[in-house]
């Protein structure tokens, strides 16, 4: 009986705050933001017992009109989204906004939402003895409202004429930011022309993915308001910079740090170094998850700085893990950089995938390879085969075949996800692997976009 009071009280205080009509959003498997909105009236509604929902939400495709149907994702049946209160953040111009999670109709999570997948994985952990931080970097590319190119006569790499040509939407972004709770730890032009990249600070593993999707709305809002649209495709022009979405993850067995204080090179530990060969042993099953989209295995190249080459090295930026070493420069300890994933996979599968084979690798007592210390690609093909060294693949269906046949990510995430992420992207492949990537690039350069 005590939350209806409660409800009352906060929606007279959001009221009071100028907010009118409250944003839930869900992330299905393909990417893909999607939104319910009601007045602020039904705000405790929303949280329970939730908005309803079709199955097919699961399996919505990249090309604006896409279903893959199945027995579980078809049009019989109805679910519940429910919104996370605790997370709701004011979006400005009236506007609040909340994460939100799928649940059944009695109430069970849905073994579909990708969230709950997320959440899953961290309580793994806890029960283990081990504690997570996330922190997403965002890398956009600033484009026309139909997709076009802007100018970019002044631009220059990670030079300051593309943050005075775009002073306003910097500012902005960053005041969006700071009203409703989202930490930008640094914001950059990137190498790209028009690219920008942010940073956010790190957060426990679900509320760091609730605040990714939370900044990409910022970013698109801001955007919008300039008369411009954020790209957030893997590779927004064929022949052109890719964008990345790297996650940094740290670890802790209780308030032991598990990547800094060890004796190994760079101060790692057994366990750290356990971690990481967990994650660099089924990377290459997880890429459906972390890079599986049409457009992924464009950027997915040595020389890219996508972290293409299947190995780890301290502070290597071309390997598909890269680790960075606690110090006085890095005030939040040591911690390791996944480099592969991109911004058309789901946040939260994505940290699901990268925290659980993380535990694997401890569960099971694993010894990372030797780290590489240089650029890969300057290795010879004996120093390579010595080393043992691979590209990651760019073959979609190879890489879908790799998450659908993998018992271990399937393990991580539940039948029904990968079933779900192997569907709506061998979906992408049947209809549009014909294409050539400059038509690619052209037809979802706005697919991830809001």
């Amino acid at each position: 009986m005590a939350a209806k009071p409660l409800a009352a009280a906060a929606i007279a205080q959001l009221e009071s705050d100028g907010v009118a009509t409250l944003i839930g959003t869900v992330v299905n498997p393909a990417g893909l933001i999607h939104a319910k909105t009601v007045p602020l009236r039904r705000m405790s509604s929303f949280a329970d017992p939730g908005l309803g929902a079709s199955p097919v939400w699961h399996v919505f495709a990249i090309d604006q009109a896409g279903i893959v149907f199945s027995e579980s994702t078809g049009v019989v049946g109805d679910q519940r989204i429910r919104i996370d209160l605790g997370a709701l953040r004011i979006l400005g111009n009236g506007f609040a906004w909340a994460p939100g999670s799928f649940f059944d109709q009695d109430g069970e999570p849905d073994p579909y939402c990708t969230r709950g997948a997320l959440a899953a994985v961290t309580k793994r952990l806890d029960d283990a003895g081990y504690s997570a931080v996330v922190g997403h970097e965002i890398e956009f590319m600033l484009v026309g409202p139909d997709g076009a190119r802007l100018p970019q006569h002044l631009w220059a790499q990670y030079g300051l004429a593309g943050v005075l040509e775009h002073e306003g939407f910097v500012r902005d972004v960053t005041a969006a930011a700071t009203s409703s709770g989202v930490a930008i730890e640094q914001f950059h032009p990137e190498y790209g022309a028009n690219q920008f990249e942010i940073s956010l600070a790190p957060l426990a593993p679900v509320a760091a993915a609730d605040q990714l999707t939370l900044m990409r709305i910022i970013i698109g809002r801001v955007a919008r308001s300039y008369g411009m649209r954020a790209s957030l495709s893997p590779v927004p022009f064929a022949g052109s910079v890719g964008s990345g979405a790297h996650q940094h993850f740290s670890l802790k067995r209780g308030d032991t740090p598990v990547f800094s204080g060890g004796g190994l090179p760079g101060g790692l530990t057994a366990e750290g170094s356990s971690a990481i060969a967990g994650v660099l042993g089924g990377l290459a099953e997880a890429q459906g998850v972390l890079c599986g989209s049409i457009l992924s295995g464009l950027r997915m190249q040595p020389g890219s700085w996508s972290g293409a080459t299947l190995c780890w090295g301290t502070e290597n930026r071309e390997a598909a893990v890269r680790f960075l070493p606690g110090g006085s420069a890095n005030p939040y300890g040591a911690n390791v950089e996944v480099k592969v994933v991109d911004p058309s996979a789901n946040p939260y599968l994505a940290s699901a995938v990268i925290l659980g084979l993380a535990l694997h690798g401890i569960e099971q007592g694993l010894t990372a390879p030797g780290e590489i210390a240089v650029d890969p690609a300057s290795l010879s093909d004996s120093q390579r085969a010595e080393a043992d060294l691979r590209v990651l693949s760019t073959d979609q269906s190879e890489i879908l075949d790799a998450l659908n046949g993998s018992a271990m990510i399937r393990g991580i995430l539940g039948d029904p996800v990968v079933d779900a992420v192997v569907a709506v992207r061998r979906y992408e492949r049947d209809n549009f692997a014909d294409l050539s990537t400059e038509e690619l690039a052209e037809k979802f350069r706005l697919a991830w976009s809001v």
